[in-house]
C-alpha cells in the first residue's frame, strides 16, 4: 500500500482519486473549494494545503486546470515544494505547457525528487471507469514506481519519453480530436442541410473508413443535441493555445488548429464555453444559419 497525495478533486481528479483508494492505497487530498463527498466517503484524508499533503506521502500528484495552477499548487505559498524531501516523485496529471513542465521537473529534481508529467485523455468517463490513456514524460526508474498506480487510472499507459514529452503528447493528441470534432461537425451538417437524417448518416459512416470514436461518440452528441460537457470547450480551447504557442515556439505551422480555436472562440462567444467540445458543431451551424435536424 502506498502512501499518495492528491492535489485537485475537480470532474476528473475526484473519481481518478477514488480509483487510487480502491486499489488499496492510504490517499492524502487537498482541493480548493468544497470537498468532494465521494472521495471523502471512499476514506481520503482531508488536508489543509498542498505542504501537509507532501508530507503525508510518498507519491504527490497534481490534478489542476492550467499552467498557472501546477506552478502555484507546486511552488507557491504552502504547496508541493514546501514538503518535499528527497526520494519522493510528484506526478503532474493535468495538461499544460509542455515548455513550463520541462521547467517545474527540473526544480523538482533540484530538490531530490523525481517529477513525471502524465496528462491524460478519456474525459470523465474513462476517470470514472479508470480507462484513461495516460501519456507519460520522465525517467524509466520513476515511471515504473508509479506504473501500479496508473495502472487504477488507466488503461493505455506509455511513457513518451523525457520531461515534457507526456505533455506535448498531450497537446498532439488535442489537436486530433478537436479537428476530428470538426469534421464530424460539417460532415453530419452537411448531410442534414441536403434532407438526409443524420443520425442514419452517422451509423453508416460508423461501418466504414470514416468511422471513430469521435464519430461514435460526438456524432451522436451532434445529432441529439446533448452538449452537457464530459470535456468543456474552455478546457479545450486552454489545449488549443497550448498547441499554438508551442507551434509559434518551434516555428510550426498549425493552420487547421488555428481554425479549430476560431470555432471554439466563436462558441464561448455566444455562451457556449461550458458546453460539451463537441457543440463546437454550433459554430458551423450559425454559419450555415442551419442546426442539425432542423
Amino acid at each position: 500500500m502506498a502512501k499518495i497525495g492528491f492535489i485537485g478533486l475537480g470532474i476528473m481528479g475526484a473519481p481518478m482519486a477514488v480509483n487510487l483508494i480502491k486499489g488499496g492505497h492510504e490517499l492524502f487530498a487537498y482541493t480548493r473549494g468544497d470537498f468532494p463527498k465521494s472521495v471523502k466517503e471512499a476514506g481520503a484524508s482531508v488536508c489543509a494545503n498542498g505542504t501537509e499533503v507532501t508530507r503525508q506521502a510518498d507519491i504527490i500528484i497534481t490534478m489542476v486546470p492550467d499552467t498557472p495552477h501546477v506552478e502555484d499548487a507546486l511552488f507557491g505559498e504552502d504547496g508541493v515544494a514546501a514538503g518535499l524531501t528527497a526520494g519522493k516523485i510528484v506526478v503532474d496529471m493535468s495538461s499544460i505547457s509542455p515548455v513550463a513542465t520541462k521547467g517545474f521537473a527540473e526544480r523538482i529534481v533540484k530538490l531530490g525528487c523525481e517529477y513525471l508529467d502524465a496528462p491524460v485523455s478519456g474525459g470523465e468517463v474513462g476517470a470514472k471507469a479508470g480507462s484513461l490513456t495516460i501519456m507519460v514524460g520522465g525517467k524509466q526508474e520513476a515511471f515504473d514506481k508509479v506504473k501500479p498506480l496508473f495502472e487504477l487510472m488507466g488503461k493505455n499507459i506509455t511513457l513518451v519519453g523525457g520531461y515534457g514529452d507526456g505533455q506535448i503528447t498531450k497537446v498532439a493528441n488535442q489537436i486530433i480530436v478537436a479537428l476530428t470534432i470538426e469534421a464530424v461537425g460539417e460532415a453530419l451538417l452537411l448531410a442534414s442541410k441536403a434532407g438526409a437524417d443524420a443520425g442514419k448518416v452517422r451509423e453508416a459512416l460508423m461501418g466504414g473508413f470514416a468511422n471513430s470514436r469521435i464519430l461514435e461518440v460526438h456524432g451522436e452528441r451532434m445529432v441529439k443535441r446533448t452538449f452537457d460537457p464530459g470535456f468543456r470547450i474552455e478546457l479545450h480551447q486552454k489545449d488549443l493555445n497550448l498547441a499554438l504557442t508551442t507551434a509559434r515556439q518551434l516555428g510550426v505551422a498549425l493552420p487547421n488548429t488555428a481554425t479549430a480555436q476560431e470555432l471554439f472562440n466563436t462558441c464561448a462567444a455566444h455562451g457556449g464555453a461550458a458546453q460539451d467540445h463537441s457543440a463546437m458543431v454550433r459554430a458551423l451551424e450559425i454559419m450555415a444559419n442551419y442546426e442539425i435536424g432542423q
